[in-house]
């Protein structure tokens, strides 16, 4: 895997982070909570904006730079069986294994008119959306701790951006499919 640079998630402001979400509307991007503490988001650990909102606990929200632009989804929680606390699962974006409760199926309308009929994808994810800390061992799982790989830590990264930019590209089909 060819890493041509370490890339963190630059600063961006509220502002920013409303206008640009693609799968849902201006009003609802409006309304979302920012994560608590957004003054002090830790921007040097973060490949991408993740968090879960705090008064609407099952819906959730990334943003991430891809391409020169801030691209926003909002993401639900699944509604489906809950997994079993004692079997653990890997994340589909950073390769965390997390107890089954640190692992959760997040849902993401399609963007434009595919998503506005109800077409959504799914993803197995960090319940907490903080893929980023755990790759650089900032934050630390149940299982308490990773494992160990071959790959260096921007490695790690690139593949945690890359993993994320696929699932983008799926959310994203859905205002191209209408071209």
């Amino acid at each position: 895997m060819a890493v041509d640079k370490f890339r963190i998630m630059e600063p961006i402001g509220e502002k920013e982070i409303r206008a640009a979400f693609v799968n849902c509307s201006k009003g609802e991007a409006r309304r979302l909570t920012l994560p608590a503490g957004f003054p002090e988001t830790p921007w040097s650990d973060l490949d991408f904006l993740g968090w879960r909102d705090p008064k609407a606990p099952d819906r959730g929200y990334i943003v991430t730079e891809r391409d020169g632009e801030y691209v926003g989804i909002a993401l639900r929680a699944s509604t489906g069986a809950r997994r079993s606390l004692l079997k653990s699962s890997i994340c589909s974006v950073c390769v965390t294994p997390q107890s089954g409760s640190g692992i959760t199926l997040l849902v993401a309308p399609l963007s434009g008119p595919a998503g506005r009929q109800g077409n959504s994808v799914g993803i197995y994810i960090c319940a907490d959306l903080a893929c980023s800390l755990y790759v650089r061992g900032k934050k630390t799982t149940a299982l308490a701790r990773r494992f160990e790989e071959s790959l260096t830590l921007e490695e790690q990264n690139a593949r945690t951006v890359a993993n994320l930019h696929g699932f983008l590209d799926k959310v994203l089909e859905g205002s191209r499919s209408a071209a």
